[in-house]
């Protein structure tokens, strides 16, 4: 039996879009690939008609049920696995899979677990620091000559290819992950424990930190493994202010 993604689990977030018009065309595109969430993350208000125009009465009720957040943390906190999307690459970026790879994943993520396709503003896109919610980061293959796709052409390409993504393979069971919310309080909990040990440059503390995240997004750790990090964590820092540290020089 061929398994596709569970669609009712994935939601669209669009980060600071510019245009209500795009808004409504994501809507449009979503609903055409069966993706009928959708998210807006901003501080200002759209007018609602050219939103309606353009995402026309085919895609009224994703409209209608539009979810607006004003912090980017905040809308993503309930999810447990959050793809994001960049034509821009570079290290700070981190590798990055092909729509047709992330569909892939999502397959399997979705059974049981909150997905977020995760789209920055149509001029800058997603920043470094958006990024750092993501477990995978997708790129879109354009011509060497035109890079720019418009946002709404990027949510169809994505949702498209997790609507026809299947599997013949049996799917191995995936359990629940850790919320963005559980995943965001632990690395801020590393971050003061690294910070207070001298780990980390005070003046650039995320450089590590976002070798962290990547590491831990690769695992998908599950919420009681969230937990247990985290009392690492509070042992530790117990420790550092209660007793000298006796750590013996060991060969690497």
């Amino acid at each position: 039996m061929n398994l596709k993604a569970t669609l009712e689990h994935i939601a669209v977030v669009l980060n600071h879009p510019k245009y209500a018009g795009n808004i409504g065309s994501a809507a449009r595109c979503a609903k055409n690939m069966g993706i009928e969430r959708l998210i807006v993350v901003s501080d200002r208000e759209y007018r609602q008609e050219e939103i309606r125009q353009m995402s026309t009465h085919l895609a009224a009720d994703v409209v209608d049920s539009i979810v607006y957040f004003r912090d980017l943390g905040e809308a993503l906190s309930g999810f447990n696995y959050i793809v994001g999307t960049t034509a821009r690459l570079g290290l700070a970026r981190g590798p990055v899979v092909s729509p047709r790879e992330m569909a892939e994943q999502v397959i399997e993520i979705s059974r049981d677990n909150e997905v977020a396709l995760l789209f920055g503003p149509e001029d800058t896109g997603l920043t470094n620091d958006d990024l750092r919610y993501c477990h995978t980061v997708v790129s879109i293959p354009t011509s060497e000559r035109f890079r720019s796709l418009n946002l709404s052409h990027a949510v169809m390409i994505l949702c498209y290819e997790i609507s026809v993504a299947e599997t013949g393979i049996p799917v191995r069971f995936t359990p629940k992950m850790a919320s963005s919310r559980e995943l965001e309080g632990m690395y801020g909990h590393i971050g003061a424990l690294l910070q207070e040990i001298g780990f980390l440059n005070p003046e650039n503390p995320e450089y590590w930190m976002m070798h962290i995240r990547r590491l831990f997004s690769r695992i998908r750790l599950q919420a009681k493994e969230v937990r247990i990090i985290r009392g690492i964590c509070r042992q530790l820092c117990w420790y550092l202010h209660h007793k000298t540290l006796d750590i013996p020089d060991r060969e690497p």
